[in-house]
């Protein structure tokens, strides 16, 4: 048992660990908490059992290999914690990492199975927490009456229930490290960047940051499209009038429709999602690379790095592996690749200067090549470089890292994909995208050494602040590659970086038809 500021908790001896699940650190955004920023948790008598994991939030459906339906309870209070101790002694003050699940921004749950958190808590000798946060229209979309980036919010409001209660579950409060993949290295990246949660964290892990960041403009003009599919105003009222379970459909409906807003909305309209932070001047003020550069974060140690081939496993799911035609890698080199905009903060060239550009650079690649390396190096590889690169220009410190080990379903053909760091990690190799990438083959002696390296890297940058490889620097730029024989070597994506060396990252503009 534990008491935290609202009240009791009981967990369970697992494996060595002690584990609670489904602990609230927010009142239920529901009824006229529905939009609001998180509201903070009422306090409760007795002791709660913390033995389940907390309801998921309103979800889409499958996407990235994972499904919308998740095993979990059913309910409204979906703003939970869950930790994984050693033991919950205040005399300890092991160190903390707090997990933030990916998933575009419209999907996961903190109690998938993959990110089951107890190799990292026992491997480290840490506290691990993983949290859940507003997804969607619920979490991003930027709609009048209401906060932007309540999704973000709800990440911070966890934060701050940790730096108050985590003391009570072995903790130090002052050795918090925050870290997460795809989307959930775009929440570290924007919480590096937000006033609020300047702090709560003096450590960070990107895996694998996403480019897109949405301008208040987009992010509005985009909200009234989702709303359209409902005959609604892109407003709290109006939107509050559908039950949150329902209110996903809308903005899934969305999908199939974005390259109609080409036009308007840019790279996005190509993109998987519909949702991502809105540099909104106020909870975002502005970009990660932006704020970083001017030192928002030089009090935080980093590491970011990304996948080889991010974008394959997004290939593989759309059945484009080996059918990708000239006419769609010049299609996806002039959308994706770096053109007349990138000193503007336009996010993509959309024209012919980009396709220019990696063809010269890359003469001999194949169509499918050439599609797979602008998508990897548009949407993850260069904004996770550049973050790196930004960090060191405001005053700080940055670890880069590649991982380049590949799944080993399906004879390899997937490569180091986009999603793999994460059953590397958590040493989770038959759950969630686990079981696509191990798929016929699970785990072997290859895979946990490389797993165990990983982890290990982890687990001592939140104790020591050291991952064992030099910190990144724009001379040499060392890198640590994570394969079956790991490396410290030079940036490996050399061309691809001098590509994108002028392209400024930021928030993505609304496009003027006018113009």
């Amino acid at each position: 048992m534990v008491r935290t500021h609202a009240g009791a908790v009981r967990g369970r001896r697992e494996d060595g660990l002690v584990v609670f699940r489904g602990i609230p650190f927010a009142e239920p955004p529901v009824g006229d908490a529905r939009f609001a920023a998180p509201r903070p948790v009422t306090a409760w008598d007795g002791t709660r059992d913390a033995f389940a994991f907390g309801p998921p939030p309103p979800q889409e459906s499958g996407f990235q290999g994972r499904t919308g339906v998740i095993d979990a309870p059913m309910g409204d209070d979906w703003l939970t914690v869950n930790v994984w101790t050693p033991d919950p002694d205040p005399a300890a003050r092991r160190p903390v990492m707090v997990w933030i699940y990916g998933g575009a921004y419209k999907l996961g749950h903190s109690g998938s199975p993959g990110y089951d958190a107890r190799r990292i808590a026992r491997d480290g000798d840490l506290v691990v927490v993983t949290l859940n946060y507003r997804l969607g229209v619920e979490g991003f979309a930027r709609i009048d009456g209401a906060p932007a980036n309540r999704g973000l919010l709800d990440q911070v409001a966890a934060l701050e229930w940790v730096g108050e209660n985590i003391a009570a579950f072995g903790g130090d409060p002052g050795r918090v490290t925050v870290f997460g993949e795809s989307a959930g290295a775009g929440s570290v990246a924007s919480l590096l960047a937000m006033p609020s949660a300047a702090g709560l964290f003096g450590r960070a892990i990107a895996q694998s940051v996403p480019g897109p960041f949405f301008s208040d403009d987009l992010a509005r003009d985009i909200a009234a499209a989702i709303a359209a599919e409902a005959g609604l105003r892109p407003t709290a009222a109006d939107l509050s009038s559908v039950d949150p379970r329902r209110l996903t459909a809308v903005g899934e409906a969305l999908g199939p429709k974005m390259r109609e807003f080409e036009d308007r909305w840019g790279m996005v309209a190509h993109t998987l999602t519909a949702f991502s932070p809105v540099v909104d001047g106020e909870v975002l003020p502005t970009a990660p690379w932006q704020a970083l550069a001017a030192g928002s974060a030089r009090d935080v140690e980093l590491i970011v790095g990304h996948t080889r081939n991010e974008y394959r496993l997004f290939a593989a799911l759309g059945g484009q592996l080996g059918t990708v035609t000239d006419e769609q890698a010049t299609a996806a080199l002039r959308i994706f690749g770096p053109g007349p905009g990138s000193e503007s903060g336009s996010e993509s060239g959309f024209g012919a200067d980009g396709e220019r550009a990696y063809r010269a650079a890359f003469p001999d690649a194949s169509p499918e090549e050439l599609y797979e390396w602008v998508h990897s190096d548009a949407v993850f590889r260069m904004p996770s470089l550049r973050l790196a690169e930004a960090q060191i220009a405001g005053g700080g410190r940055a670890h880069v890292y590649e991982l380049a080990w590949p799944a080993p379903a399906y004879g390899g053909a997937l490569g180091a994909c986009h999603g793999l760091d994460i059953p590397l990690l958590f040493g989770t190799f038959a759950a969630d995208l686990g079981l696509m990438l191990f798929a016929g083959v699970g785990s072997s002696p290859e895979a946990e050494a490389v797993s165990s390296r990983f982890r290990t890297a982890w687990t001592a940058f939140a104790t020591t602040g050291d991952p064992g490889w030099p910190a990144y620097d724009t001379e040499r730029r060392p890198t640590q590659v994570f394969d079956t024989e790991s490396v410290v070597t030079a940036y490996p994506h050399e061309t691809s970086r001098r590509l994108w060396e002028r392209h400024d990252f930021g928030a993505l503009p609304l496009i003027d038809q006018s113009a």
